[in-house]
């Protein structure tokens, strides 16, 4: 099998269960989130300034962290070791920014501090952010034809920038046929969200109908990427871009939309086999052809892909953005 492909899980995973509905309007369009163990940290796709919702374990808003920074579009979050919250505002549905940014909240307070970003190889829209151990940021692309890049900074963090991305890596996602998402089957293949244990060792990427889990027992998640994952299903969620792991290894998951729950598989992590195959010769720089089958979930069929590439075109481009 091809490093990075996707494969069937090997075992059925837990379903997942319902915790709460998130019912405040001002949380319409969840799109990222985080957990300290008692409180859930989440933000909407977009927005005119910076805002982390602090959610107790009933899904009601207890604060409301906000910075005047205006972002472009923000897409997902994740929590550091020492509480600092990472948004990534890395969305780019029509391809034309000449940087993204990463913004970073401290857990004592302060102003927002902004980490402007480029890519070496152009604008990309991105949904996915993962942190590794020592906290250093990943992001992964949202491809419309399955094959995501992903990238790290070249350089330590400058303020405000812009760091130049590199990238360490490809990742293939294959279609499914669990039922859920805004644009069928095809949105399967779309990476919308990341997230990273609490120890570090596994990895998650999401997609608006399953979640995947990476073992990285080293702590290196561009080789952990390019291991053999376990698909988790999550079935029937409207708009699902929002995943984040509890410290003791609950996996969580949320959709877009006002009334739609917080779900969770508990232990996900333990469903990770610590000795998943390693990744072979070349490792995670290698790039993987598009078009070969690994024997995971079979590709699009080659005759649907202009007719599903317009359709989610339409979609992305159609979503509701504050700047066009």
């Amino acid at each position: 099998m091809l490093a990075g492909a996707v494969p069937a899980a090997a075992a059925p995973a837990p379903a997942p269960e319902t915790l709460c509905q998130i019912t405040d309007k001002r949380l319409n369009e969840l799109s990222g989130l985080g957990s300290d163990g008692e409180h859930w940290y989440a933000i909407n796709d977009g927005g005119t300034k910076v805002q982390v919702f602090v959610l107790d374990r009933k899904c009601q808003v207890k604060d409301v962290l906000s910075d005047p920074t205006d972002p472009y579009d923000v897409e997902d979050l994740a929590r550091g070791k020492d509480g600092t919250l990472w948004l990534s505002d890395t969305g780019d549905n029509r391809a034309k920014r000449e940087t993204v940014a990463l913004l970073e909240l401290k857990p004592s307070g302060g102003a927002a501090v902004v980490h402007r970003l480029t890519y070496p190889d152009g604008p990309h829209d991105t949904e996915a952010l993962v942190l590794d151990q020592s906290g250093t940021p990943f992001l992964v692309t949202k491809d419309l034809l399955g094959t995501s890049k992903v990238y790290k900074p070249s350089a330590p963090l400058a303020t405000p920038g812009p760091t130049k991305l590199e990238q360490v890596g490809t990742l293939r996602v294959r279609s499914t046929d669990t039922p859920g998402g805004p644009v069928g089957s095809f949105g399967s293949a779309l990476i919308t969200g990341g997230a990273t244990s609490a120890d570090g060792k596994v990895i998650a990427l999401r997609t608006y109908t399953d979640a995947y889990l990476y073992a990285a027992p080293d702590g290196d998640v561009a080789a952990a990427l390019q291991r053999e994952p376990v698909r988790i299903p999550l079935p029937n969620e409207k708009q699902g871009e929002a995943i984040a792991f509890e410290p003791d290894g609950t996996l969580l998951s949320g959709s877009e939309g006002v009334g739609e729950p917080i779900r969770a598989v508990k232990n996900a992590t333990a469903l990770v086999t610590p000795n998943a195959p390693a990744p072979k010769p070349g490792g995670a720089a290698t790039p993987q052809p598009a078009a070969e089958d690994a024997g995971g979930f079979p590709l699009i069929p080659a005759a649907g892909v202009a007719a599903v590439v317009v359709l989610a075109a339409w979609f992305l481009l159609a979503r509701k953005r504050r700047r066009s």
